[in-house]
This record gives structure tokens, sequence and C-alpha cells, in this order.
């Protein structure tokens, strides 16, 4: 497998062999990767939960809490990475007039250290030890591109193109492909259409709530933007003579893989020992079958981009990091009345089955919780016509007050996988809504962070036995 022979050859380089060798006298590390598809909520997970490692009253399920003596931040290790706005963001989380945060664009970095008290019967005899904590911030759409890797521009674009079939936001691609020859030579016009209209279904797609949507950074150009790395799009396969359009195609996705999506793997990806993946699920779910199916084909592809098992000393010191220990986390659980966050944490369970399945075979532990990094909203029960519906309440994006009820999950997740993975296009019987809730005005008491649902058992999952 091409990620995984990669990866395999990959080092920490002289710093990490020196971080590995000296790590008994030395402070601990931990690489805790963030990302998530389609607004699932990093942004704010990253600012939610730093916030509660440094005022830990409402993180009573994180072990390890009594015996955090501080928490403090401190510059990061990566000088060459952006670091994340981390107070800018719960400036904006926490003001009068509170809003949400501009989400993930590129790659971000903070390190925050904390001083622990050991445990156990000889913690009586040892001093405080510090951990530092370096959380990386990136794009879902680039851990996607990954699964590139394994993928020549012939199968890439036989896969990309039977998918186009059953998204209506491809129509206009389509169009300007039927009338495309791409064994004539290539011309850049002509290539400068194609991928603008890729480009162009790629962001509609996303915005419906599909979730596999490579290659990712079509999506996030930055200053790539207009350049032959970017320039291409999926082609039918066909003649292909020198100097035609589809060896051109060809030979520009091999440039992305090699130019962009190496260099992430080998520079960020894989130096990462914890991941969190965050999932809009509900967005998915009202989006329809097809875009729930998506979402859990892309979560198992997901899993094919990480070097899943336990770290051995010599693993790490000689073949790199190994993920340990990945959360995928049902985000906007404060969408629903906490009646049915059982419902939604067995959904996204069943959506990472097949990834969960073949990372636990590997060695690494799995979990999948329903959460709310940030809670927007309040609940209450109602009387509606001889019914009682459990609510939300919250102020939604144009500041209006309001009282929700989103449909009722099924208690058995395959009601809607199974229709999902049967190809249907609508729930047979049920509809399911979603609103657009904006961050509630909250006043902080000392010593609290701001109020979340589950951030503290996530935390838990994901770093409570390193602490």
């Amino acid at each position: 497998m091409v990620i995984g022979t990669l990866a395999d050859g990959i080092t920490r380089g002289i710093d990490s062999v020196t971080s590995t060798l000296t790590s008994p006298i030395s402070d601990p590390v931990i690489r805790l990767g963030v990302t998530g598809l389609s607004r699932a909520g990093k942004t704010v997970f990253i600012t939610s939960l730093v916030a509660n490692l440094m005022d830990r009253a409402r993180m009573p399920g994180l072990i390890a809490t009594p015996r955090i003596t501080a928490a403090y931040l401190q510059p990061q290790p990566d000088d060459t990475l952006p670091r994340f706005d981390f107070e800018n963001h719960l400036a904006e989380l926490t003001s009068d007039t509170p809003d949400w945060p501009a989400g993930t664009r590129t790659i971000s970095e903070l390190r925050l250290s904390l001083r622990v008290q050991p445990s156990g019967l000889l913690a009586g005899f040892q001093g405080l030890r510090t951990v530092h904590l370096d959380i990386v911030d990136y794009p879902g759409e680039w851990l996607l591109d990954l699964s590139l890797l394994d993928k020549d521009f012939a199968t890439w674009s036989a896969e990309t193109l039977a998918r186009l079939d059953i998204r209506a936001q491809a129509e206009h691609f389509k169009t300007i492909l039927a009338a495309t020859d791409a064994s004539q030579n290539l011309s850049e016009p002509t290539a400068q259409r194609l991928a603008e209209a890729f480009t162009g279904y790629l962001n509609t797609a996303r915005a419906d709530g599909f979730s596999d949507c490579t290659p990712g950074r079509f999506l996030l150009p930055g200053d790539l933007a207009g350049s032959p790395v970017l320039t291409f799009a999926p082609l039918p396969a066909g003649d292909s003579p020198r100097r035609s359009l589809y060896r051109e195609f060809e030979r520009r996705y091999d440039s992305y893989k090699r130019n962009i999506v190496k260099p992430f793997f080998r520079d960020h990806f894989a130096k990462i020992d914890r991941q969190i993946v965050l999932v809009d699920a509900l967005g998915a779910i009202h989006a329809g079958p097809p875009a729930v199916e998506d979402l859990r084909s892309a979560m198992a592809d997901i899993l094919s981009a990480f070097r899943l098992g336990k770290n051995a000393f010599l693993t790490s010191l000689f073949r790199g990091k190994r993920v340990e220990r990945i959360l995928f986390a049902a985000t906007k659980a404060d969408h629903l009345h906490h009646a049915q966050h059982p419902q939604l944490t067995a959904i996204i369970e069943g959506l990472a089955r097949d990834a969960r399945d073949r990372a636990d075979f590997a060695g690494a532990k799995t979990g999948a919780m329903a959460i709310a990094a940030l809670r927007a909203t309040t609940e209450e029960t109602r009387e509606h016509n001889g019914e009682t519906l459990d609510l939300v309440r919250g102020t939604l994006t144009n500041g209006k007050r309001a009282a929700f009820y989103p449909g009722a999950l099924p208690t058995d997740p395959s009601k809607l996988l199974g229709p999902a993975r049967a190809g249907a296009e609508t729930w047979l019987d049920a509809d399911y809504e979603v609103m657009t809730f904006a961050p509630a005005k909250i006043d902080l008491k000392p010593g609290e962070g701001p109020p979340h649902i589950r951030l503290d058992k996530a935390a838990q999952f994901l770093i409570g036995d390193l602490l």
C-alpha cells in the first residue's frame, strides 16, 4: 500500500530521534490532530478544549483534572506553522455579542503545557511533571486527499466520474466534459474551463452536505489558486497520445500528489499521536441518504490514511509514530435534547463501524461519541397535538429566538444507514431538520471554561491515559 510504504520510510529527523532517545528524562509531548468534515466545528472544538483545560471546573470526566495544577500556553515548537489564534477565537465566542469564528482554511498549531502531579504509590516522592499538548489543526479536505496516494489518475477519474452520476451538483461540469475531446492536444483555456467547472461542482457538493470532495486543495487553494497543479479534472479513459489533454491532466494529478499531498503527510500528518475526527452527522442526515452514505464511505477512507497501531520504542525511533487512538465525534449534540443523544451516538458508531473495525484490527483504540464543544442551546419539553416533544431553544444566526424539534432519530441506526447504503434518494418515513444556532451569551465564573457536552469525556479518551 502506497501510504503504508511512504509512512514506513519516514523518520522524524535528527531532532525527533534525539527527542525519542531522551524521552525518559524530558517532558513528554502529545501531538493531537484535529480535523473534521463539512463544517463540523474544528475551530470551536480547539478553542473550547484549550479554554476548559486552562479553567477546569467543567471537566470532571477528565480523570486527571484534580491532579492538574496549572495549564499555560507556550510558543509552539514549529516556527514555520501559523499559530492557532486561540485568544481571538475565545473572545469571539464569549463577547457580549458572541459569534462563531471563521473556519479552518490552513494548518495551524498551538502548544498547551500542563503541570501534573503524578499518581500511584510513589507519587508522594515525585515532583510535578510537565506534559506538552501540541494541537495540530488542519482541514478535513486535506485528510481525504491522503487516499489519493494509492490511486493513479485513471482510477481516481473513474471513481470520481461514477459519483457524478448520482450528484445533481455536477450537471454543469458534465456538460462541459461531454463537449471535450481529451485525446486532442492540450488547450490551456479548455483545461481552465474544465477545472473551474469541476471546482464549482466540488464547492456546491460540499455546501449540500457531501463529504468526499477531493482534491481538497481545490476547495482551499490559498496562494496556489490558478496554478497548473490545481488546473485538472477527472477524464474518462481513452486514447491519450503525447501532448494530449488527458496526458497533461495525468501529469498534473501526479504533481498534485507529489508536491502537495506527500509533503503534508511527511511534514505534519505522519507525526500525530492521537486524532479526533469531527463529523456533522446531523447535517448529513438532513441532506438525505446520499449524503449519509457519502459520509460513511469518507470515514472509511480516512482510516486508510492513518498509520494505526501502538507505538513501540524502536518503531517510534526509526519509522515515525503511529496513531494510537482515534475518536470519531458527532458534533452539535446541543441541537438535540439529551434524550436523543444515545441515538446520535449509535448513528456515529454505525457510520464509523467499517473504519473502526479496521483500526481495532490494526491495534489502535477507537471511540465514537456525541459532543458539543460549545453548548449554544437550552432544553425544554412541550405538549403539541397530544404529543410530548423534547425541544432545544436557542438564538438563530438571524438574531431570533426559537424552540426547535429536529425530528426523532431512530433508536436503530440501520434505519438510516440501510437506506443510505441501498441508494435511497430520500427518507421515506421522516424528515430531519437542522437549525443554525448562534453561540449563546455566557457568563463565566472564575475557574470555568465554556459550557459543553462531553468535551471532558472526549479529552479523557484522547489524552487521559497519558496524564
